[in-house]
C-alpha cells in the first residue's frame, strides 16, 4: 500500500517537472508497462535446436504467420534442454509483449508453471509437440505419439517374422528425457507390442537425459556386453538416439538392418540415408510441415482474437486430459519409413532425392 502511494506521489511529480506529455512515458516506466511498437507478435519456444528436423519446425512455422500477415512478428527461441533456461525465455517473451506464445516444453511435468504465468498476463498458451502435464494449457498441436511407438513396434514384429520365421528375441526399448509426456507415451506404444507378444525379452528400458545420442549409444554398448550381441532390436524415441545406438551396433559389426533391428523417429538426414543403406530397419516420420503450420495458424487466430473463447476460435479433433484438465488438441499425421517408401519424405518436401542418396 505504501508502495503504491509512494509511486504515485513520485508520478504527479515527475509529471508536474516534464509537463503532461509525460505521462505516458512516466506510467509505462514507472509501472513496467510493456513496450509495443504497434505489430502484433507471436512466441515460438522450442525446448532444443539439438535435432536436425527443428530447423525446420522453425521455418515452416515463420514462414506460414508471414503468409498469414506480414506485419505480425515472430519472437522465436529455444533453449538447450533446459529448464530454468526455457523459463527465463518464456518470461522474455511475455516481457516483450507477445499475445500468445507456442511452447514445447523441456519438463512437461512443470512447464504449466509457465503457462499459469501467461493467463495473468492474457497471453494464451499453444502446446507443441510434447503434452505438458497437471497443468493449464489452450490448445495442443501435436502427433500421435503413442501410435509412433506401436508403429515402431509393428515393424520390429514384422522383422523378426522374416528373419527368424517367429517372434522372438531381445529388445532395447531406448527412451527420451525421463518424465517427457512424449518419450513416455511413444515408449507405451512400443510396449503395447512388445507385451503382445510372449516371445519377447525387454532386455533393457532406460531414459536419457537429454534425449543425448552419446548416452543412448553407451547404453547400447552396455546391453550389447551384458548379452554378448545378442540383442535383435533397439527402438529409440528419436533419431539421434538411434544414431547413438547405431554407432555402438558398428563397433561390433552390426549396423545392418539384416542383423539388428534399429528403428528411430523424427527422420533425420542421416538416419533416412542409414535407411537407404540398409544400415538402418525403419524410420518413423512425423511430418513437421503441418505441425508448424498448423501451431502457426492457430496462434496467428487466437492473437488475432484475444478475447474470444478456444473452442470458439478453432476446430480441434478431441480433447485429451493431462491431468488437470481437458485440452482441446489437434492431431498431425505419422508415417513409417521404410527402404521401400522413401519416397513419401521425398515427395512431403522435407527431403530431397538427392539429399537422401547423394545423387
Amino acid at each position: 500500500m505504501k508502495k503504491s502511494i509512494l509511486m504515485g506521489v513520485l508520478a504527479v511529480f515527475l509529471i508536474g517537472v516534464f509537463g503532461v506529455e509525460a505521462q505516458g512515458g512516466v506510467f509505462d516506466f514507472l509501472f513496467k508497462k510493456k513496450a509495443n511498437n504497434g505489430a502484433v507478435k507471436i512466441g515460438f519456444l522450442l525446448k532444443t535446436m539439438q535435432e536436425e528436423r527443428y530447423q525446420k519446425d522453425k521455418r515452416y512455422f515463420i514462414e506460414k504467420i508471414k503468409a498469414l500477415d506480414p506485419k505480425v512478428e515472430v519472437v522465436f527461441d529455444s533453449a538447450n534442454n533446459d529448464e530454468q533456461a526455457q523459463m527465463a525465455k518464456f518470461e522474455n517473451m511475455l516481457a516483450k509483449g507477445v499475445k500468445v506464445i507456442v511452447l514445447q516444453p523441456v519438463n512437461t511435468g512443470t512447464a504449466g508453471n509457465m503457462v499459469k504465468k501467461a493467463h495473468e498476463e492474457g497471453v494464451k498458451v499453444v502446446g507443441y509437440d510434447s503434452m505438458l502435464v497437471n497443468g493449464p494449457l489452450d490448445v495442443h498441436i501435436t502427433q500421435d505419439s503413442w501410435a509412433v511407438g506401436k508403429l515402431q513396434g509393428e515393424a520390429m514384429v514384422e522383422w523378426l517374422k522374416a528373419k527368424k520365421g517367429s517372434v522372438t528375441g531381445n529388445v532395447a526399448l531406448i527412451m527420451g528425457q525421463p518424465g517427457d509426456s512424449n518419450a513416455a507415451a511413444m515408449s507405451s506404444g512400443a510396449l503395447t507390442i512388445i507385451n503382445e507378444n510372449p516371445g519377447l525379452k525387454l532386455v533393457a528400458k532406460q531414459s536419457h537425459e537429454g534425449w543425448a545420442p552419446d548416452k543412448a549409444m553407451a547404453t547400447a554398448e552396455n546391453v550389447l556386453a551384458k548379452y554378448n550381441n545378442n540383442v535383435d532390436a533397439f527402438i529409440c524415441n528419436n533419431s539421434g538416439m538411434a544414431r547413438g545406438v547405431i554407432a555402438a551396433l558398428k563397433a561390433q559389426g552390426l549396423a545392418d538392418a539384416s542383423k539388428v533391428f534399429v528403428a528411430g523417429s523424427d527422420a533425420d538426414l542421416p538416419n533416412l540415408r542409414y535407411v537407404a543403406q540398409g544400415v538402418q530397419a525403419v524410420e518413423i516420420f512425423k511430418a513437421v510441415k503441418p505441425l508448424a503450420e498448423t501451431a502457426a495458424e492457430v496462434a496467428y487466430k487466437l492473437a488475432m482474437n484475444p478475447k474470444g473463447s478456444v473452442e470458439s476460435t478453432i476446430k480441434y479433433d478431441k480433447k485429451i486430459n493431462n491431468g488437470y484438465m481437458d485440452v482441446p488438441v489437434i492431431v498431425t499425421p505419422v508415417y513409417r519409413i521404410t527402404k521401400d517408401n522413401l519416397d513419401v519424405v521425398e515427395k512431403s518436401g522435407f527431403h530431397t532425392h538427392a539429399e537422401i542418396f547423394g545423387k
